[in-house]
């Protein structure tokens, strides 16, 4: 499958109509994480792409973000399905962005001034 097939695949599972609102919130959830961290890994690969740090940075919230919104927006388009599967890689996400963020601290410590 090539990479436009696999993008388009993605934009549609990701246009799926929710109507349940509790379904909604999730599907919110993991869309502003998805946002932020995808706006927080580009500016760590633009900006300290070059340095080790950039480059795990970014990474580190790639990872977080397929694996964070990816399962909460696969739970939410079906729960039966995907709940005892995907359930525990959430909280991997999360500490997949922490990890970003705190190597990003790290990383920058006397460079930014």
């Amino acid at each position: 499958m090539s990479i436009l097939a696999t993008l388009a695949a993605v934009s549609g599972a990701t246009g799926k109509r929710i109507s349940d609102p509790a379904r909604l919130q999730s599907w919110g959830t993991a869309a502003q994480y998805q946002l932020i961290h995808s706006v927080a890994a580009l500016v760590a690969a633009n900006t300290m792409g070059q340095t080790r740090a950039g480059r795990w940075g970014a990474g580190l919230f790639l990872a977080g973000i397929s694996m964070f919104s990816g399962s909460i927006y696969l739970l939410t388009l079906d729960p039966a399905r995907f709940g005892k599967t995907l359930g525990p890689v959430t909280p991997l996400g999360g500490l997949c962005f922490i990890a970003g963020w705190t190597v990003l601290a790290v990383g920058t410590r006397g460079r930014l001034r």
